[in-house]
């Protein structure tokens, strides 16, 4: 019986795809000069699959059909992780058995995030696995965090372990058996099955859709935390965000104090909630309230900034839109926008310079959102246009005033969603008076708001109540 040589394959960086031949573009995404060479082993008795198998805590039931009546409809059960904010971003907690990708820039405070939370955890065994730090200085930050933050820290069911190695990690997850496990991070994971180094396509690969394995199949959450490339993307193939169950995005510049935990996807709730949190010098602290953290009073009196509500998943908080229109240097003026997509942006000022007459061609136009927040909601376009002219005839903003509002393309006010949840934050806040759209009035006439209504249709009714 001949023997199975080792044999070589490209794998796309992209989709993972893999051939047997190189080509510029891959078949399958399209991408160019994605096509990677890797050297695959022969099989042997025991694969990274049959690693997974054998290390999974009982034994596996054997797959058949099944019909959607013997299916049970009940909830999945959860892991309450005693953090507010990543319980609402998880969707209510971490699902047993689900795989969870947590990425971020290096030094954002991914570990510190997990090892935080993990730390709280006291009824759960946890296994922290790290292939990047020594066991000295994970004990170093938890002393930090343990001081400053936990009352009483894990330390009797939290383990330690240092190690690279997929088939060593099975081997203590046998012995510990662990009720969650913590991998730091996927790319420093290696086996011995896959010729290639740590960090490699296939190496990530392989671990994670072994890891995979290993969770489903034992009940035990895994959470994975992983590196993101230049662009922001998750490093690796595009693969292992298909492969995972959820994936967590940890945003923020590292000269700010914010971070925000984004769900990029999430099988077990919905992708449009956040968690914020601010970075201090004994760890990550919850922000439950962020809208007094966005908010400040340095910019009183000064033009080009106004106040907006918008709505994250199922929170309503209110942001500070800052502008700057200047008379442009060079022949064509400058569009920038931070935190909001500049197409939008340029059919704003579109919109204020047909409808509303306000000449802006030959002015440069900046736009930022305070707090280093990056917002879709399209009920900021009125407090976005509203910042612009303020900026472009240098006239302040009342600070005691707020608005929310969609902006159509014939300069009407359109209707937005959850417009109470919206004026009751603003109340909350000790705004005095809210612009909305006309179409969101009915029904709050009756109502005691605690702040004044001001209905518009059009931008330029919004104007005439800002500016006179």
């Amino acid at each position: 019986m001949a023997s199975i040589k080792d044999k070589t394959v490209f794998v796309c960086s992209e989709c993972g795809f893999d051939s047997p031949k190189w080509s510029g573009k891959c078949p399958s995404c399209g991408m160019w000069n994605t096509m990677k060479e890797m050297t695959v082993k022969a099989p042997t008795a025991q694969t990274v699959t049959a690693a997974a198998r054998k290390s999974a805590s009982g034994k596996a039931d054997e797959s058949r059909p099944h019909t959607l009546s013997e299916i049970d409809s009940a909830m999945e059960p959860r892991i309450d992780m005693h953090d507010d904010e990543l319980n609402r971003v998880l969707g209510g907690g971490l699902v047993q058995g689900s795989i969870v990708l947590l990425g971020g820039e290096p030094g954002i405070g991914k570990s510190t995030l997990t090892l935080q939370t993990v730390m709280r955890l006291e009824d759960l065994k946890v296994l922290y696995v790290s292939g990047e730090e020594s066991a000295r200085q994970i004990k170093m930050r938890a002393q930090r965090l343990a001081n400053s933050q936990q009352p009483t820290a894990n330390s009797q069911s939290l383990l330690v372990l240092c190690e690279t190695s997929l088939e060593k990690i099975y081997e203590h997850i046998k012995a510990v058996k662990p009720q969650l496990v913590v991998i730091d991070s996927i790319q420093t994971i290696s086996s011995e099955y896959v010729d290639s180094s740590a960090g490699s396509i296939t190496q990530v690969r392989e671990c994670a859709a072994s890891l995979l394995k290993f969770a489903k199949e034992s009940g035990t959450p895994v959470l994975l935390i992983g590196h993101i490339t230049k662009d922001g993307s998750i490093a690796g193939p595009k693969i292992l965000e298909h492969i995972v169950d959820a994936v967590l995005q940890f945003e923020g510049d590292q000269h700010y104090l914010y971070r925000i935990l984004r769900p990029i996807k999430n099988r077990f709730g919905s992708t449009a909630e956040l968690g914020i949190y601010e970075m201090l010098e004994t760890g990550l602290r919850q922000v439950s309230n962020p809208s007094e953290l966005l908010l400040t009073d340095s910019h009183k009196g000064m033009s080009g900034v106004s106040i907006a509500c918008t709505i994250e998943g199922v929170r309503p908080f209110l942001i500070e839109v800052q502008a700057l229109a200047s008379t442009a240097v060079y022949g064509t003026p400058q569009r920038s926008a931070i935190g909001f997509d500049v197409r939008r942006m340029n059919m704003l000022l579109a919109v204020l310079e047909k409808r509303v007459g306000f000449k802006l061609g030959q002015k440069d136009v900046f736009l930022n959102i305070a707090g280093g927040l990056k917002v879709s909601d399209p009920a900021i376009d009125l407090a976005v246009i509203s910042a612009i002219l303020s900026s472009s005839l240098d006239i302040a903003v009342d600070r005691t005033v707020c608005m929310t509002g969609e902006v159509g393309l014939s300069g009407e006010i359109r209707p937005v969603s959850r417009i109470e949840q919206r004026i009751s934050e603003a109340a909350k806040l000790g705004f005095e008076r809210i612009i909305i759209p006309s179409g969101n009035k009915h029904g709050l006439e009756k109502r005691k708001l605690g702040i004044g209504i001001i209905p518009v249709t059009k931008v330029e009714e919004a104007f005439k109540h800002l500016f006179g």
